[in-house]
């Protein structure tokens, strides 16, 4: 009988993932975060199943931004009345909750859909090193992986000579 994996308990299994963010890029960051929260490391992916992990971040305050993000890039937030436009510098958000830029940038990298909001929750970020999820870690991020493994380029194989009569 015909069963897909994503209807067996072994395709709904949720791991979780630390993620160090000390020194990482903001937006490599991000993208690495949203691609695991999604579950399209998974082979069973489906964008209409919510398939994906838990992630936890740490050292979130030590993310990094390349260029001049630093002085120029600001957060905005409105509330619908007139003039309830709020501007928010980077550095300020940062000095108040530095969890908050990593929470915007994988928001931002997440579709925007009904799995969304579910999809953050499972996205616990903390500013420093303690965090209560020790217990349930399957697997660490240290480092960002730059590239895939690939395989060596063969060379091109010569056809076997064959007895042609």
């Amino acid at each position: 009988m015909y069963s897909p994996a994503t209807r067996t308990g072994a395709g709904f299994v949720r791991l979780w993932r630390q993620v160090d963010a000390k020194d990482q890029v903001l937006g490599r960051l991000a993208t690495l975060i949203a691609h695991n929260l999604m579950g399209k490391h998974k082979p069973i992916f489906d964008p209409r199943i919510d398939v994906g992990d838990y992630v936890v971040v740490t050292n979130a305050r030590h993310v990094q931004v390349t260029g001049k993000k630093e002085d120029q890039k600001t957060y905005y937030s409105h509330s619908q009345y007139p003039g309830a436009l709020k501007a928010t510098p980077y550095k300020q958000l940062m000095d108040q909750n530095p969890t908050m830029i990593l929470r915007k940038a994988v928001s931002g990298m997440l579709p925007k859909n009904k799995l969304r909001d579910r999809r953050l929750e499972r996205l616990h970020i903390f500013p420093d090193e303690e965090h209560p999820y020790h217990g349930n870690l399957y697997k660490d991020y240290t480092r960002i992986p730059v590239t895939q493994d690939q395989p060596e380029p063969q060379p091109p194989t010569q056809p076997s000579q064959s007895n042609q009569s």
